[in-house]
């Protein structure tokens, strides 16, 4: 009995120390930037685009990686990447700080050419006309229901984006698949190597349908909390245990790739779930 005070403090003291190095892998974890590479492969990549470099940044959410995202765009130049592909919700509705926003997109364009699609946050926010007219004025090409060709050599690529289902009232009315379906209706080259940058991943078997050759999406989040064979846990869109919610993933000829991101929006931390910058090189046969 007398040593029972002193067995407890050190069973408190180990499990405190458990904990606060818990909570410091946690908040080491989500802010160490982590990049992914992928090869997309296929005979409709024209010769002149073999090894174009596509970077992709998803989900900022208003995050900083250093000062002034420093440590972010460093890490983007790092990737030599031939233009940058943002893929929605830059802006993080719930804490919005547009400022922080603009500052990342204009040191962003100074690294590569910049191409935006807007995510669900960024339909919540009331300033956005006036955010993509800045942008706009910054360099930045936003795609919004509209495509645009890649040059290179005298060859070309299409590349499509489509503005988040969220900005339609429809949305409002579980048609969101329909709402995404008019607007690539009128975007797919059948002659052309095309790429579709798009907010929702859970519209795969849509965007595989349609033949899209390659996909950019986020909005998952990796599941936010990932675990061994499991994978990532809850994923907006999808629910529980969602099937789009990192990585690449096939049907038939269409690839799509999907980004963690980088930052958060209602659940603060990750599991497991760094965030990360994807870089795609395109191989042609």
């Amino acid at each position: 009995m007398k040593n029972f005070p002193r067995k407890s403090f050190i069973v408190f003291s180990l499990a405190l120390a458990i904990t606060a190095i818990f909570i410091l892998w946690l908040s080491w974890a989500d802010k160490a930037l982590t990049e992914r590479e992928f090869e997309i492969t296929s005979d409709r990549i024209p010769s002149a685009f073999d090894g174009f470099r596509i970077t992709q940044i998803s989900d900022l959410h208003n995050a900083s990686f250093g000062e002034d995202n420093k440590i972010l765009i460093e890490k983007i130049k790092d990737t030599s990447p031939d233009i940058i592909v943002v893929t929605g919700d830059v802006i993080d509705s719930r804490h919005t700080d547009i400022p922080v926003a603009e500052a990342f997109l204009e040191k962003a364009v100074t690294v590569a050419p910049v191409f935006f699609i807007t995510g669900n946050h960024e339909s919540r926010i009331a300033d956005y006309p006036a955010f993509e007219e800045k942008i706009k004025k910054l360099g930045v090409t936003v795609l919004d229901n509209s495509k645009t060709e890649l040059k290179r050599n005298g060859e070309k690529i299409n590349l499509c984006g489509v503005s988040d289902p969220a900005f339609r009232a429809d949305y409002l009315f579980g048609e969101e698949g329909a709402v995404v379906a008019r607007y690539i209706d009128e975007l797919y080259e059948k002659d052309n190597f095309n790429i579709l940058l798009s907010h929702r991943p859970e519209f795969f078997g849509l965007y595989a349908e349609y033949s899209f050759d390659l996909i950019f999406s986020g909005h998952a989040h990796g599941g936010q909390f990932r675990f061994p064979i499991v994978g990532g846990l809850i994923a907006p869109g999808q629910g529980l245990f969602p099937e789009f919610d990192s990585g690449l993933y096939k049907k038939e000829n269409t690839s799509m790739i999907v980004s963690r991101g980088l930052g958060n929006s209602v659940i603060p931390l990750r599991f497991c779930n760094r965030p990360e910058i994807i870089t795609v090189t395109l191989k042609s046969h």
